[in-house]
């Protein structure tokens, strides 16, 4: 299987903290990729350095084939890939809409107004309450709600990848169940591929193909997500179960 993202020997380092150690994975074409471990574990690391917001100190990222590690945020963007960062990050003061047309920034500039128009519908359709909240200005919005403008912005650039940073992180159960279940026709359309950082593993170990088990930097453990789901380790760190004798 060939990779369409590939993260090899990544050192990261704060200062004199140094959060990923070594750090190697893979996400292939179509494939929903799970992270999870404990906070601080190097999760979001990870992410901010494969979209270019973080400088490794070391190790290879390369997507479809071609470097990462040397260009810059913009770049990244440019060559399909749109990150929604933990704690959502929408901009506050401007209207749900021109969220979205900011997300749609490339193809608007390549005059793609149709092709923005299409998808800013598409968006509408699929989150239903960001058409009713349109005008609004997007930092008036529930958590909720500013969740989906998140990843709808994100998903407005077309991206090859989309990196998903903590999307259930400040919702309420009935929210979260909401996200998950598009999460879930995201992973079924294959028409995107997606990296998952979540804290609630059990929820990213359902929908995922894979996963990768941060621990203080490292990859501890890795395979397929029905696997990591009946791994006494994996539900006794991270699922808070307890494997009966």
């Amino acid at each position: 299987m060939t990779a369409l993202l590939s993260v090899q020997d990544l050192v990261v380092d704060y200062g004199k903290i140094r959060a990923l150690k070594g750090l190697g994975l893979e996400v292939a074409e179509g494939e929903l990729v799970a992270v999870i471990g404990s906070n601080g574990a190097g999760k979001t690391t990870l992410m901010r350095t494969i979209s270019s917001l973080l400088r490794p100190t070391s190790g290879s990222i390369t997507f479809e084939g071609k470097d990462l590690v040397s260009v810059p945020a913009h770049e990244v963007v440019r060559r399909g890939i749109a990150h929604v960062p933990e704690g959502r990050r929408v901009f506050a003061q401007q209207s749900v809409r021109d969220n979205l047309l900011l997300g749609a920034f490339l193809p608007l500039r390549a005059g793609k107004k149709a092709q923005v128009e299409e998808d800013l519908e598409r968006m509408y359709t699929t989150f239903p309450r960001l058409r009713e909240r349109q005008d609004q200005l997007a930092g008036t919005l529930s958590g909720g709600e500013q969740q989906m403008l998140a990843i709808a912005r994100a998903l407005v650039s077309r991206p090859k990848l989309l990196l998903l940073d903590e999307p259930s992180m400040g919702l309420a159960p009935v929210i979260i169940d909401e996200v998950f279940r598009l999460i879930e026709r995201l992973k079924a359309s294959r028409a995107t591929t997606i990296l998952l950082v979540e804290q609630l593993a059990f929820r990213a170990l359902e929908v995922a193909d894979r996963a990768y088990v941060i621990e203080q930097g490292h990859i501890r453990t890795s395979g397929p997500a029905k696997e990591m789901l009946a791994n006494p380790d994996v539900q006794r760190a991270y699922l808070g179960a307890v494997t009966a004798h």
